[in-house]
Parts: structure tokens; sequence; C-alpha cells
């Protein structure tokens, strides 16, 4: 079991939520941790290497150990579904000490559907990595990204609720506009003193919308909105 002195915590999120900016950001500082998908085999296979540990207990070692900055903070970040299969296989309440918890969201949920909708067919996951394909409009994958999204923040926000969790929480869109705040958040959060300095520039990941986000969210709007109606026609 890891040293009990050392805390740290985990960035609960959903898909596209800009989760890999803010990891950077908070990597950046040399204070936060490192937060990563640790729990992503295939990710971390496709980035690190087929040597990449699959078993649950040696990822969550992984994590302490290269999540971890020189002050004994760890960080790593999960979705619901990587937290399924990492619950039933360790009780990582436990095995993570002085776990903390930040919720980061996405305010423009429909930029969010069309950027994830975007991804599964390009494979551009940031964007340091090339294109797989090129991008075509479909707005049922959009919708679809969309419920899908809205369906995993529900399932923290219910985790939280359950377990009497009152997280740190951050939306992406405000944390762009303010690193520096986002930053001290943070280390209020896991107990860092002293002045930890945001260094914006140190991230690598560049944010990913342009002219096809836009033409895109046009076409769904157009083909997808209707304000007398809670959720899209059936088959829509």
């Amino acid at each position: 079991m890891p040293d009990a002195a050392r805390r740290g915590y985990a960035v609960c999120t959903t898909i596209r939520s800009g989760s890999t900016w803010l990891a950077e950001l908070l990597a950046g500082t040399g204070r936060l941790g490192r937060p990563a998908e640790y729990f992503s085999t295939k990710f971390q296979k496709r980035v690190l290497g087929a040597g990449y540990p699959e078993a649950v207990r040696e990822q969550a070692a992984f994590a302490l150990e290269h999540g971890s900055t020189p002050n004994g903070v760890y960080g790593f970040k999960i979705y619901p579904m990587q937290l399924d299969g990492l619950s039933v296989r360790l009780r990582w309440t436990a095995w993570f000490p002085d776990l903390r918890f930040v919720h980061l969201g996405r305010r423009d949920l429909l930029g969010q559907a069309i950027s994830r909708a975007r991804v599964n067919q390009t494979l551009q996951w940031r964007s340091t990595m090339p294109a797989a394909a090129e991008p075509r409009y479909d707005g049922a994958a959009i919708l679809g990204a969309m419920r899908e999204t809205v369906a995993q923040d529900a399932r923290w926000q219910l985790f939280f609720a359950r377990n009497g969790i009152a997280p740190l929480r951050l939306v992406y869109e405000d944390a762009l506009l303010a690193p520096e705040a986002t930053v001290d958040a943070v280390a209020r959060l896991v107990g860092v003193e002293g002045p930890v300095a945001a260094a914006p520039e140190r991230i690598a990941v560049a944010v990913q919308r342009d002219g096809v986000s836009a033409e895109w969210r046009a076409r769904f709007l157009a083909e997808y909105g209707d304000r007398d109606a809670m959720d899209a026609p059936p088959g829509g």
C-alpha cells in the first residue's frame, strides 16, 4: 500500500471536456501532480508503448509513481466507464491516499458533442496527433455524443451525491480564461502552500475548434433544433 502521507486528486470528467489541456496546465506547475488517463490501457499503449500494464493494480501503481510531482502530490483523470472497471478490481479510494476530487465540465455541450463526434472519425485525440481520416458531418452522431455526455456527467453527479462528496468544480471555458485561478484552486484543494505559478506556454496541445466545427454547429442546429420539444424527435 502506498505511503499514506501522500495526497492527490482525481479529475472526474467526460470525453472531450478539455481534460488534456487541464492536465497539462497542472503538470506544468511542477507541484500539482502529473494527471493523465492512466486507466485507459489502449491509449497509454499507444503513447507509452506495448509494455504499459493491463492489470488495474499495476496501472494504479503506475499512476502513483508517474503521476506524482516531487512534493508528493499525485493526479490522474478518469471517465465513468473507466471507474466501472477500476472499482470492481480495486478499492481505489483506499489505494490512493488522501484522495480529493475535481469535477471538470464543459459549458458548451454542443461544442463538446461536435468534438467527440469528430474525433471518433479522425482519431485525432490531441492537436499534436495526425488525423487518420477527414471529418464528415453526421448530425445523428453529434446527437448521440451529446446524449452520452449528459449520461456520463449525470453518473458523476450521482457518485458525488450518494457519497457526500463536494468536489472542486471547474468549467473548461472558465479555466481557459483564468489559468492562474484554476491552478490556485487545485493547490488549495491538495494543501499546497505558497505561490504555484501557472505556465500556459508549456501546454503542448492546442484548441482544435475551427471552421469545420462552426459549420457543423450551424447544420446541427438547423437540422435538430426544436424549441417546442424537450428532446429530438424519435429516430432523430
